[in-house]
């Protein structure tokens, strides 16, 4: 018998899975006797303790059967391993074979990492001292939150805290019990998709579009069909006539263009939704970094016929690897969107709850959100002017007073130009990121998603002139 250990833990382990391997391959047929421990040990080079362990191994997990005085032989019901030609041949389910069909999120471009002046959106503003304090926090938690499984709708004084910071902040009045604590948007959704749609309901998407959204809608096999956003946001007066389940929106800050949509947009689309009966997610997900007067209230303090699901985050605010968000619930859908939310996970881990409720209900989230929106604002400040002498010949700006992003477009660069473009900064250090992937139709013109809350002020410049170079004999 030629066994090929892999070196791999302990040598019984290594002989056992040998063994296991032979037999599910069906090299080994089953009830054929295995060697006796003292010819597999010599053959092996190994002592006769480590066959006996693994071959006590395989009668553990019934795939071998010992009798005294008739040696060890393997199981005759073994089951046996298909082809490996049939492994992985055809999805399991239609979910995956939608998710299989998903093109490419363009959402981190991997591709480009590393480079020293990465305008790449979602790279946090990194506070060091935060994550001390959090650190902190997180040990003082361990005590409140306890041992034992957290709700299914989240820690009770975090949901507290948020109900309070909502209305002061976004004007959305709400009590503590229709707030279900969430793993980041995403969970949001998916509990939403799995509580509302079915496979072919159709759902409504603002063009352009948040890649992830859009993919988690299609993998649930939503009917999507986008609509056109302008300088006032969703054109409301495109929406699809007839029965239309879900409309997913971000109107304080539209992803990617920038765009706020209008407080007589908001007030169509909240009549829309009432008279067809249906929902709208809305996708608060950075309205706290804006400059000068304040955004717009968010659309659910409008909200009279409890349309509104709002959805928010806190990936922006602090950091993206504490996955924790939050759904303001309508008071319809609260029950279900619990329920679905214990099926999904049992409930967002306890101990990070408490540090957040900790953090908010001290005030620190507030002093943070203050230090990083003067911060946030210095940043969009450097690359705005840096870049505004470009403007006038080679780019034109979109809505850039919000976020921690904004969209370029160039006057004169074709498609057919653009990828040639951003080899040319890559080559200097400067990675720069095409909008036309967040399209269903393709815009007119190419552009650029800038993102800049990665990069100090004084990067943000240098960025800016590398940016200049490369428009030089565009």
């Amino acid at each position: 018998m030629n066994l090929t250990l892999d070196g791999k833990g302990a040598l019984y382990d290594q002989i056992a899975r040998a063994l296991k391997l032979e037999i599910l391959e069906g090299r080994i047929a089953a009830g054929s006797k295995l060697p006796s421990t003292r010819v597999l040990a010599t053959a092996l080079g190994v002592s006769r303790k480590s066959v006996l362990q693994s071959y006590d191994l395989l009668c553990a997990e019934e795939l071998a059967i010992a009798r005294a005085g008739s040696g060890t032989r393997v199981a005759k019901a073994v089951p046996m391993r298909k082809a490996s030609s049939e492994i992985g041949s055809k999805p399991q389910s239609q979910y995956a074979a939608r998710i299989d069909s998903l093109p490419p999120v363009s959402l981190g471009a991997g591709h480009l990492r590393g480079l020293k002046y990465n305008l790449l959106y979602g790279e946090p503003l990194v506070d060091s001292a935060l994550f001390h304090s959090w650190r902190r926090k997180l040990s003082a938690a361990a005590l409140r939150a306890g041992p034992s499984y957290p709700r299914a709708g989240g820690y009770l004084p975090l949901r507290r805290a948020i109900a309070d910071y909502l209305g002061r902040r976004r004007g959305v009045i709400c009590d503590a019990s229709e707030i279900l604590i969430v793993g980041g948007t995403q969970q949001a959704l998916t509990i939403v998709e799995r509580t509302l749609l079915d496979p072919g309901d159709r759902v409504v998407v603002e063009d352009p579009h948040y890649q992830l959204a859009v993919h988690s809608l299609l993998a649930h096999g939503a009917q999507l069909v986008s609509v056109r956003t302008d300088e006032q946001g969703l054109v409301v007066r495109e929406l699809p006539k007839g029965k239309t389940r879900l409309v997913f929106v971000a109107p304080s800050h539209q992803f990617p263009s920038g765009v706020a949509m209008t407080l007589a947009r908001r007030l169509d689309l909240l009549r829309w939704a009432a008279q067809g009966e249906s929902w709208i997610v809305e996708d608060d997900y950075d309205s706290e970094f804006h400059a000068g007067e304040g955004s717009l209230p968010a659309m659910r303090s409008l909200d009279l016929a409890d349309r509104v699901i709002y959805v928010g985050s806190f990936s922006k605010t602090l950091f993206p690897s504490l996955r924790l968000g939050y759904i303001v619930c309508p008071r319809s859908l609260r029950d279900h969107f619990f329920k679905a939310k214990m099926l999904d996970d049992l409930g967002s881990p306890a101990l990070e709850q408490a540090a957040l409720a900790t953090f908010i209900q001290s005030g620190q989230y507030e002093r943070h959100l203050r230090k990083t929106v003067t911060e946030i604002a210095a940043r969009r400040h450097a690359i705005v002017e840096a870049l505004q002498r470009l403007a006038e010949n080679h780019i034109e700006l979109g809505p850039h007073r919000s976020g921690m992003h904004f969209v370029v477009w160039f006057r004169r660069l074709g498609f057919d130009r653009l990828d040639a473009f951003i080899e040319r900064a890559k080559s200097v250090g400067l990675g720069l990121h095409p909008v036309h992937p967040y399209y269903r139709h393709m815009p007119a013109r190419p552009g650029l998603l800038l993102g800049y809350a990665g990069l100090s002020p004084a990067q943000l410049k240098t960025a800016a002139d590398l940016f200049a170079r490369c428009c030089e004999g565009m």
